[in-house]
């Protein structure tokens, strides 16, 4: 499965954005799906994470409240409200055919998609 994440841009903080993520060679409609970023300088971190379903979902702490992750058949998104210049980051898409209970660690994904940059200024 190719998977092709789009949306990113600039804005000021208190703005949104709407990231999206598109599946491709294989429907990801049974697929455990995840987003996670990586700050200039900093480590790839764990963002949100929604199963085949979209019954369960999960938020980093950092975002909690903020973004909101969800899905259809084959796309993935990622709405991303109250920006802060903290959430300046390359964002990208993950999916795994697995139910994945350690979904913070990013090894746990097989597929990636590309990143998309996110740049949020004050």
């Amino acid at each position: 499965v190719q998977l092709q994440a789009s949306g990113g841009g600039s804005v000021q903080a208190g703005g949104s954005l709407r990231l999206s993520c598109a599946a491709s060679g294989r429907t990801i409609s049974n697929y455990f799906m995840g987003w996670f970023r990586q700050a200039p300088g900093k480590e790839r971190e764990f963002v949100a994470a929604i199963s085949w379903n979209g019954g369960f979902t999960a938020y980093a702490d950092s975002v909690k409240g903020r973004f909101t992750i969800s899905r259809d058949k084959n796309t993935l998104y990622l709405q991303m409200n109250s920006l802060k210049p903290e959430d300046t980051a390359v964002y990208s898409c993950a999916a795994d055919e697995s139910y994945i209970r350690n979904y913070q660690h990013a090894g746990m994904y097989a597929y990636w998609g590309q990143g998309t940059l996110v740049t949020v200024s004050s």
